[in-house]
């Protein structure tokens, strides 16, 4: 029982004088190991008893302390990489713990919301601890991986005479251990394939996980031994060359230019605003504008000093249907309680001036003759261009229309001009091939397959209508769509009901 007491008494000793080593400066720790080292016999007595002289002997351990033990661990953070980027999403690590890295070697690739970013280190060293898993989300800032740095407190093995038992277990090194590379190989066969004077990178290893053995060793070097068969050089086609990259063009940085809203744009923005509240919904047609064309024609045959578009016929015509449709020719409150049946057909139409988009409208478009419907838009553009159109010719309408197709486009999605309820979008008169009508009639009606099927090259438009559907319905929109389809494609209708 005393044996056992005092053995463990002097364990304890040992222990607290090993501890109190440790932790003192680097130059008291060197003197501690010469003095440690300076001792000459190879046991430690310790008294047990004063009453019978009784003594333990034990032999003593050597001990080492590694480089690694007391290098430093720095924590890699992941550094801005501009744009306001602020997170980034990790999608594939390079390294993994225990893995050697050396400065710009890549350590992982992220992604942000702009492009993939590939992340180098910054250290010499051992990768200890990965902060984020893939596909997890990184902060810029906060750190990314550990690192143990290779070149650390560099503190020289010492042989101990006093027993030393570590505060953990700490795997022993030796100072002049080099950080093993990628290529997996014994120090054997590293130490082979220097005497054979072979690059490991150009030998493929067949062990475990690519590991290069001695077999492989020889295998190369008998193959590299070996004359290369002969065979005839590789035509121009079969040699694949590296493309080349351009460099980037020579630019220089173009300076910005701010501009504030206001004015006609102001008042844009307020009222598309307002207007982007409102439900929508859109209906597109087609028109055959073939006849029309031919009537225009024949026009300006007759008298050539008559200047007339298409669009005071398309204005008439909207006009003819509104009365059979008035719902489409109303204002609906801001609160959408009451619905205002407009009596005057006040037809809009939306101009692209130098001060911005522009709706002036033509005022009772029912009673106005189709020549008078031109002179009257003549005047709004002339207006629109030289910035002077009124008040009175910019308020008051009922209904809208929007010719993009005079600049170009088919098909749009108009916005409403509040507090009206309908608006279409004119596209461009196109000429197409379609197929004749009466053909469709009796081939629905024929059985046969081989029937021939005539075609035709006509004028062709396109519209795109724009409704409020909390009081205007598809079907009401495609009756009014369809009606005025029918007067524009036979346009002496309008000319005998003006």
């Amino acid at each position: 029982m005393l044996t056992r007491y005092a053995s463990n008494n002097a364990a304890l000793r040992c222990v607290t004088y090993s501890l109190h080593m440790l932790k003192r400066p680097p130059s008291s720790s060197y003197q501690a190991m010469s003095y440690v080292h300076s001792l000459q016999k190879p046991t430690n007595t310790i008294p047990i008893s004063s009453i019978n002289n009784s003594i333990l002997h034990f032999d003593s351990r050597p001990f080492s302390l590694s480089v690694s033990r007391l290098s430093s661990v720095v924590q890699f953070k992941l550094a801005d990489i501009g744009e306001g980027i602020r997170e980034v999403e990790v999608k594939e690590w390079y390294v993994k713990v225990g893995d050697q890295v050396k400065q710009f070697d890549k350590i992982c690739e992220v992604q942000s919301d702009k492009a993939n970013v590939t992340i180098t280190s910054r250290y010499d060293g051992a990768i200890v601890k990965l902060h984020y898993n893939v596909n997890a989300t990184a902060i810029v800032g906060e750190p990314l991986v550990d690192i143990r740095l290779q070149h650390g407190i560099e503190v020289p093995a010492a042989t101990q005479s006093a027993p030393v038992i570590p505060e953990e277990p700490v795997k022993t090194e030796t100072l002049n251990k080099i950080p093993s590379p990628d290529i997996l190989a014994t120090p054997a066969v590293r130490r082979m394939a220097k005497d054979l004077q072979i690059s490991l990178n150009d030998v493929q290893g067949s062990g475990k996980d690519g590991r290069i053995l001695k077999e492989d060793l020889l295998n190369h070097k008998s193959a590299a031994s070996k004359p290369p068969p002969t065979a005839s050089p590789p035509s121009p086609a079969t040699v694949k060359t590296a493309p080349t990259i351009k460099p980037r063009p020579t630019t220089t940085t173009v300076a910005d230019r701010n501009e504030p809203i206001k004015g006609i744009k102001k008042a844009m923005v307020k009222t598309m605003t307002q207007a982007n509240t409102v439900p929508h919904f859109t209906y597109c047609d087609e028109y055959d504008m073939s006849q029309l064309v031919k009537l225009r024609k024949q026009l300006k045959k007759q008298n050539k000093d008559i200047k007339i578009s298409y669009l005071p016929f398309i204005i008439k015509a909207c006009s003819q249907a509104l009365l059979n449709h008035p719902i489409l020719n109303a204002h609906v409150d801001s609160k959408c309680e009451n619905i205002t049946y407009k009596g005057s057909h006040n037809i809009g139409i939306a101009m692209d001036t130098k001060d911005g988009l522009l709706v002036p409208n033509i005022k009772n478009v029912q009673q106005l003759s189709i020549t008078q419907i031109a002179n009257e838009l003549n005047r709004l553009q002339q207006l629109g261009k030289a910035g002077k159109l009124s008040t009175d010719d910019l308020t008051g309408g009922t209904f809208s229309l929007s010719n993009i197709g005079a600049i170009g486009g088919t098909y749009a999605v108009p916005i409403l001009l509040l507090p009206e309820v309908a608006i279409c979008a004119l596209g461009k008169i196109v000429r197409r091939i379609v197929p004749d009508e009466e053909d469709d009639e009796s081939s629905s009606s024929s059985s046969s397959d081989d029937e021939y099927c005539s075609y035709s090259v006509r004028s062709m438009m396109s519209a795109s209508w724009s409704a409020d559907h909390r009081v205007i319905d598809g079907a009401t929109m495609a009756r009014f769509s369809n009606e005025l389809k029918y007067l524009l494609e036979n346009p002496l209708q309008l000319l005998i009901n003006q």
